[in-house]
């Protein structure tokens, strides 16, 4: 059977952009590595297709498939979405099963009953560094720190959209407020992860493209996951307590 490779992170941490340019710059270890779809109830966003990226279902399509028992359904940002085991178990048969995308299926990978016994590697990439996250959680900082992650994310959310739509409804924008309000939430997830990637180059940066080679911390992100995946060490990962983050 083969592994369960788990990248997850808040959404536009750069999660995305680091699986295109994976395909891009290493093809050989993306082509080994099956990308696991879920059933999504949100509609689509510019370049996604039905069945590529998301299976797109309204929410009570999602709801009839979750009496299934080999089901699992959980609300994520607003959304409803929804993992196939049993389909997910078969695929594991034919190789290795890459996920990329949030971590409240990220954690339900890691911890569902069924999967237990599979190999699983797990990546989560965090807009700041450990030694940040330090300083905006210490006393001598004097900072509220969900209030600066909710801020760094919102504005790499705003940039998304605005790159892919233009023009953005107020639906975009409390999607918006949605995602970056349940970042810091998530990070306090990150120390259940194998390796954490800290990454300032979110999904709005040009960092992953623009110059045709990644730079920046898109550069070191995209070859730490190469290195982990190589089972080489990785220099810029790093492991997180739980006591990072109260």
């Amino acid at each position: 059977m083969g592994k369960l490779i788990i990248l997850s992170g808040p959404s536009c941490v750069g999660k995305s952009p680091l699986d295109k340019a994976l395909g891009r710059f290493y093809p050989k270890i993306r082509n080994e590595l099956k990308h696991l779809v879920l059933y999504n109830s949100r509609a689509p966003r510019p370049g996604e297709l039905d069945g590529r990226d998301y299976h797109f279902r309204s929410r009570e399509e999602i709801k009839k498939l979750s009496e299934k028992d080999h089901i699992v359904s959980m609300e994520v940002r607003g959304d409803l979405q929804a993992l196939d085991i049993k389909e997910l178990k078969q695929q594991l048969n034919e190789g290795d099963l890459f996920f990329e995308g949030n971590p409240f299926v990220g954690r339900t990978l890691q911890t569902h009953p069924a999967l237990e016994d599979i190999v699983k590697i797990s990546v989560f990439m965090s807009p700041l560094s450990k030694e940040e996250m330090a300083f905006l959680t210490s006393d001598e900082s004097n900072a509220d720190p969900e209030k600066i992650v909710t801020d760094i994310m919102r504005r790499k959310l705003l940039r998304r959209t605005r790159k892919q739509k233009g023009e953005m409804s107020l639906k975009d924008l409390e999607n918006i407020e949605r995602r970056a309000s349940s970042a810091y939430t998530e990070l306090k997830d990150a120390h259940y992860f194998d390796f954490v990637i800290p990454n300032h180059d979110g999904e709005d940066s040009e960092n992953w493209d623009a110059f045709y080679y990644p730079v920046g911390d898109a550069r070191k992100s995209l070859l730490s996951f190469v290195n982990i995946m190589e089972g080489l060490p990785c220099d810029f990962c790093e492991h997180w307590d739980e006591s990072l983050i109260s």
